[in-house]
């Protein structure tokens, strides 16, 4: 009885993993916002459920702490990634998403995931009415960036100083953003590095966002204002960003926090 999940994080950027292979789903919309509340649940940034899948090595499905659905999440990625490649000796293989099928690699003892080629037209982003993408109307003159989520990136003077918890969930929920975007501040350091901070659609801060940090990376490359690879500090680590042509790939640390499982009781009251 109950349900057994593990807890891990990408460069502080944590996620309540649920291995699902072999079963039909278990995670719903109460379940992930119950689990995601860090005082009575479990707490994380995003969950991934583990499917069986016929065409990758796995499915993932992807849901937000206040229990909507993700459709990507990169440091999630490659966390399960990491899971999988434990558990099989494998140091590549593939994984399905809402983004379609990624590719994951081990070396050095990081992971990397393609997260695939950016979304930049009008007619790939979730955007109203006719902006330009490169130019959104707003204060700060963002970028809107596609990974299979939507994006507005800004570049600042000074990350440090950017009042994430007030401009975010504003910019988040702006008409210009039907189903509402993920914010990022960029503080551009050099042509090879940038200091990133991250409000999330769904989540609040975040201490990381792998699909935010590419997102950055492309924002920053397509302005002309660094190379198509970078080092970027987030507030728990470090990442490297690398846009080539089959895609961003991102590189990054990963870590296997404990394992445990849910009681039934906390099931049942759901």
């Amino acid at each position: 009885m109950g349900l057994a999940f593990m807890k891990w994080h990408g460069a502080g950027n944590d996620f309540v993993i649920i291995d699902s292979r072999g079963r039909d789903a278990v995670v719903t919309a109460p379940l992930a916002k119950a689990l995601g509340d860090r005082h009575r649940g479990v707490g994380f940034d995003q969950l991934a459920e583990i499917r069986s899948s016929d065409t990758a090595d796995v499915d993932l499905d992807f849901w937000n702490n206040d229990g909507s659905r993700a459709e990507a999440c990169g440091n999630a990625t490659r966390c399960v990634a990491r899971y999988m490649m434990d558990q099989t000796g494998k140091t590549a293989l593939t994984i399905r998403t809402v983004r379609g099928v990624l590719e994951a690699r081990l070396a050095g003892g990081e992971v990397s995931v393609n997260m695939g080629q950016p979304q930049l037209a009008r007619d790939e982003l979730a955007l109203a009415g006719e902006v330009d993408p490169a130019h959104l109307p707003l204060a700060g003159d963002p970028m809107a960036v596609g990974m299979g989520n939507l994006h507005a990136v800004f570049f600042v003077d000074d990350a440090e100083a950017v009042d994430v918890a007030g401009i975010g969930p504003r910019i988040e929920t702006d008409p210009l953003f039907p189903a509402r975007t993920n914010v990022e501040f960029a503080e551009i350091r050099a042509r090879d590095e940038i200091r990133m901070r991250v409000w999330e659609r769904g989540t609040g801060i975040t201490l990381a966002c792998g699909s935010g940090a590419c997102a950055t990376a492309v924002a920053a490359a397509q302005r002309g204002l660094t190379d198509r690879k970078v080092r970027m500090e987030v507030d728990g680590g470090w990442l490297v960003l690398d846009w080539r042509d089959d895609g961003v790939w991102m590189t990054g640390p990963t870590a296997h926090v404990f394992d445990a499982v849910l009681p039934q009781a906390f099931l049942d009251s759901l």
